[in-house]
């Protein structure tokens, strides 16, 4: 992509000018209004970052929810809710105020996520008229605070196993919620703790002594401040980070609640105790009720995006004011930045930020697309619901490991608490597992792929999918992938036949996408096989899938690099010619180029990389951040980050 643009120069090169408003522009695309407000908020609220620091627990938590109402009163808050009970009716919008409240402290952050993303979106997604009317218009302004209750002790990450049971009483037409032992204790639940008044509960419904599955259920939790009757609370403690955030366990002790607290879209149960449902099968009913709450994965994603923003904007500007050792005799000492070593290690970092915050774009575009209506093809919404699991893993490791290396590249400053780098690092860690462990999420993207994404394998379960994938051919399989398809085209666009993989040019996009697409295709292909043969030899389906879950996840994150660098491409490819195009360029270059070098093995090992080419492609990637290394701090500031949110005074300044 870069060797278009390159022109002669006595470096061999022509620095591009970039123009920062454009590029902010550019990266807040049609959100930019909603982005400025958050901003000002940010700034408005910027003490938080001090308060994070200096205050106690309970101070804290009081502070953050204090500053989470100020922020409903703007409106920032509420833009994902029908205009009609106080929102914004723009479901995009939402998104792109949360990512941006990312840039801030994070408790806070996660107490908007927690209110009106888990709890709201519950209440909105998974109930109907009767409770839209009762709770919204009082849960969008935050008057109304609620919480969650979906993880339990024993249960995380398998929803369906979930121990609370909710048992319907027709005698009285009410649901009695019984918590089933320690094990089934409702836990980590944010709001439980301090604020919240009602809970949205997930629970196991009982009815006529028949179990329909896990069902959601809006029950209070406290009466006048203190805990309704029949439920117990109990403050999880100080936390790794995230401490203005006020998580809870929950038990209910024979809690009855009307039958009209039934969250009631996909469910029902009439008063005479009949329970009707328009999806008849219970697993496809189970996923169609969890596919509704994707919105929280693609928050989380685009916020761990922006957390990486904040510590390369800081770890940047610190590179280019601090020096250290002389590089020559005469000289005064190099600047950090100056070194070939630093470059490494920051500048593909803010190349893969880049490359993930356009990916973000379309899954964020894409949710709008399926929530608002504009898209209503079943496959669209699977398609959203893998791609959302994919992008939050990446985007969310992405921020944990950029944040430990720039705290590194920051040196003994970067440790201390004024320089944010200790919150960030400590607030942001869990993003891993909230909303969906990255490892489970990796595995639900693999089985999408195996599948198809199919409207009739969507309620298989694990051994389901084992049994399914055997049964077909393996042409069948690698036939039905977008990456087989686009591999297809390759003789086309690139020289050398078969061996274009020798052949094309190292910056030439189309064999950059080549490269992640064969990889995809090719392990596709090889989990396919493993299962297979499993299969085949009359082994335990679950056995052989345990065996073979190093490769599904392997699979997994080749396929989301491999749409990461598609949407990079793409928008690389739309942009007017000129300076910001030539830096997006560069920078979808050193991200394609050092993507290929990480997993070099790989290609090495399947024919696709000699020992020359994989050297030739380390040397272009030092020489792309060479040439990118003049660019660095325009690069992080077309970011908009506010200043405020830059509380490092020993870094930056």
């Amino acid at each position: 992509m870069a060797s278009d643009n390159a022109s002669p120069a006595t470096s061999g090169h022509v620095r591009p000018e970039i123009d920062v408003c454009a590029l902010t522009a550019l990266l807040d695309g049609e959100y930019a209004e909603v982005r400025d407000l958050v901003r000002a908020n940010l700034t408005t609220h910027a003490s938080v970052l001090d308060d994070a620091d200096e205050l106690g627990v309970d101070a804290f938590r009081e502070r953050v929810r204090e500053i989470v109402v100020d922020m409903a009163a703007t409106g920032q808050t509420g833009m994902g809710f029908p205009r009609a009970h106080g929102g914004g009716g723009d479901v995009g919008a939402s998104i792109a105020a949360f990512e941006t409240l990312a840039f801030g402290d994070l408790s806070v952050l996660v107490k908007v996520g927690v209110q009106f993303g888990l709890f709201g979106g519950a209440i909105l997604h998974l109930g109907t008229e009767r409770h839209h009317d009762a709770y919204l218009p009082d849960l969008v302004t935050g008057r109304l605070m609620g919480c969650f209750a979906m993880t339990e002790t024993g249960h995380g990450s398998n929803v369906q196993a979930l121990g609370t049971v909710a048992r319907y009483d027709a005698a009285s037409q009410e649901f009695v919620i019984t918590t089933q032992g320690d094990q089934a204790r409702k836990d980590y639940i944010g709001n439980a703790a301090r604020h919240a008044e009602l809970a949205v509960v997930f629970a196991q419904l009982d009815v006529g002594g028949t179990s329909q599955g896990v069902h959601a259920f809006v029950v209070p939790v406290r009466a006048g401040g203190e805990p309704a009757p029949g439920v117990r609370i109990e403050d999880d403690g100080r936390k790794m980070g995230l401490n203005g955030v006020d998580n809870g366990r929950l038990w209910f002790d024979g809690v009855r609640v009307p039958r009209e607290a039934l969250l009631n879209r996909f469910a029902d149960v009439t008063s005479e105790g009949v329970y009707t449902s328009p999806i008849e099968n219970p697993n496809r009913r189970f996923f169609t009720m969890l596919g509704t709450l994707v919105q929280g994965r693609v928050s989380v994603g685009g916020a761990g995006v922006n957390v990486a923003k904040v510590a390369l904007t800081i770890a940047t500007k610190y590179a280019v004011r601090r020096r250290q050792f002389e590089a020559t005799a005469d000289a005064e000492e190099q600047l950090l930045l100056d070194y070939g070593l630093h470059q490494r290690r920051l500048l593909p970092l803010i190349a893969r930020t880049y490359a993930l915050h356009f990916a973000q774009d379309v899954v964020r575009t894409q949710l709008h697309d399926v929530f608002s209506g504009a898209e209503d093809d079943p496959h669209a919404r699977r398609r959203l619901e893998s791609r959302a699991a994919g992008t939050k893993a990446l985007g969310t490791w992405h921020a944990t490991r950029v944040v430990q290396e720039c705290r590194e590249a920051c040196g003994g400053a970067g440790y201390l608490a004024v320089n944010r780098f200790a919150a960030l690092k400590s607030d942001s860690d869990v993003f891993t597992t909230f909303e969906g462990d990255n490892h489970v999420l990796l595995q639900l993207v693999a089985k999408g792929l195996l599948t198809d994404h199919a409207s009739e394998f969507e309620d298989l379960d694990q051994l389901g999918m084992v049994r399914y994938v055997t049964g077909l051919a393996l042409e069948t399989i690698i036939e039905k992938t977008s990456a087989h398809k686009l591999l297809e085209r390759v003789r086309d666009l690139l020289p050398g036949g078969d061996a274009w993989d020798r052949e094309a040019g190292l910056l030439d996009s189309e064999y950059q996408l080549a490269m992640v697409r064969y990889r995809e295709e090719h392990m596709l292909a090889g989990v396919a096989r493993r299962l297979k043969r499993g299969i085949d030899q009359k082994r335990d389906p679950g056995a052989v899938f345990s065996q073979v879950q190093d490769h599904v996840i392997a699979l997994a994150h080749a396929h989301v690099e491999r749409l990461v660098l598609e949407a990079f491409v793409d928008r690389v490819r739309a942009q007017p010619e000129g300076g910001n195009k030539v830096a997006l360029g560069l920078l979808c270059d050193l991200f394609a180029l050092s993507t290929i070098e990480a997993d070099r093995a790989w290609f090495m090992e399947h024919g696709r990389l000699t020992v020359q080419r994989s050297k030739a492609i380390s040397r272009e990637v030092n020489d792309l951040c060479r040439r990118i290394r003049p660019l660095a701090v325009d690069l992080v500031d077309a970011w908009g980050i506010p200043p405020e949110m830059l509380r490092a005074p020993d870094l930056v300044g």
